[in-house]
Formats: C-alpha cells, structure tokens, sequence
C-alpha cells in the first residue's frame, strides 16, 4: 500500500480504536479489490435488510466520486467530444471515473421472478453465477456470517474463481471460515456491528479511491 492508502487505514483506527483488531484484515481486503479493479474485474456486494443498504452504500460510493471528483482522462473526454461535439462536452465535464460494482439486492424483476420460479435462497448465487468471472470478488455481509443466501452466493463465487470477503460480527461463522478475507467487527448486538461496518467499508473505499484517482 501507498503512503496515501496507509494513511487512510490509519485515520480508521485513529477514530475508532475498536477496530484495531480488524487492521490487518482491513488491509487484506484492500489488496484483494485492489488487484481485482488493477485486473479489470469488479465487486459484487450481497446482504440482507440493513446490509442491503450498506451494499447499496458502497456501490454509491465506488461508482463515482466518494471524497472528490474523479475526472475524465483526457483522452476518453476528447472521444466523447469526436463522438458528439455537443452532447459530448456535456459528458467529458460532468462523467467521473467509476469503479465497478454491483449490488445483488437491488434487481427486484429478476429477484422476484427468480424466487417465485426457482429456489429463494438461492437469488444472489444466480446473479454472482452471471454476472461473476474469475478474479472479481464478492463482498458478502451478514451480521452473523450465517446468511444462507450470503453462503450460497460465497460458494458460487469460489466455484467461478472469485475471491471472497466477508463482513461480519466478532463471532466466528460459516462465512469467516469459507472468505478468503472476513473482517469480523468487534461486535456481537446486530445494530451495533452494523454501526461498525459503515467506517469499515469507508475506509476501504476511501483507500481504493486513494489508489486510482488522486494525484492523477
């Protein structure tokens, strides 16, 4: 990790002490969706209720400026502008860099159907089995770790070649021991681990957006 990125896992710990237990973790998961976005890939992000919103969370966050704007490469701004001069300016001032992710709660056509048709609990695992290619990584988050619908998808998501995050309480769960990285908040109260996810996955995405965007 950078200078830059350090800093930010620091300012994390600096805030919430409590966390310092996850510092390692934290740091894991940084490096597994840093190789995956440096390899083309993207995040996939499953949860249930309040874990829902937090998927939803971090896509808002990743998909366009989190802390500052993320402007064009010149070069794509000056395709959009060949493109269409008019429309084209419009885009190449106002588009950000994104980085790609998806949340697996918010497609209610497809999740509604698919559980009317097929197996409920399987409905994230059909989206990780399309949408997922090796070297993507899936972020499952469960207050427990024992989400079967998180479990299902973990395993498709391993089946596919992707790696495995989990988010989780201080317990140890199905799900911590199936990631490839479960960073377990020092918590065991559902809205309490939830309260500690939040400055978890801002962190994270403030040290992706530390990585790709600033100083460029």
């Amino acid at each position: 990790m950078t200078e830059k990125v350090t800093a930010q896992l620091e300012l994390l710990i600096k805030r919430y002490p409590q966390l310092a237990v996850c510092k390692g973790d934290i740091a894991k998961a940084y490096e597994l969706i840093e190789k995956c976005y440096a390899n083309g890939g993207k995040l996939l992000i499953a949860g249930n209720g309040g874990s829902a919103a937090d998927a939803e969370h971090i896509v808002g966050e990743l998909m366009k400026g989190f802390k500052n704007p993320r402007k064009l490469p010149k070069e794509y701004a000056d395709r959009l502008i060949a493109v269409n001069s008019e429309l084209g300016k419009t885009l190449a001032e106002n588009l950000q860099g994104a980085l790609p992710a998806i949340a697996l709660d918010g497609h209610p056509a497809l999740s509604t159907a698919y559980q009317n048709d097929c197996e409920p609990l399987l409905c994230f695992a059909q989206q990780v089995n399309g949408y997922g290619n090796p070297g993507d990584v899936l972020i499952g988050i469960s207050t427990s770790g024992n989400s079967k619908n998180v479990l299902y998808a973990a395993v498709t998501a391993k089946a596919k070649g992707m790696k495995v995050i989990g988010l989780t309480g201080q317990k140890e769960s199905k799900l911590s021991a199936m990631a490839d990285v479960c960073i377990r908040v020092p918590e065991a109260e559902t809205y309490m681990v939830q309260e500690l996810h939040l400055p978890v996955y801002h962190a994270l995405c403030l040290m992706i957006e530390e990585h790709n965007f600033w100083g460029k």
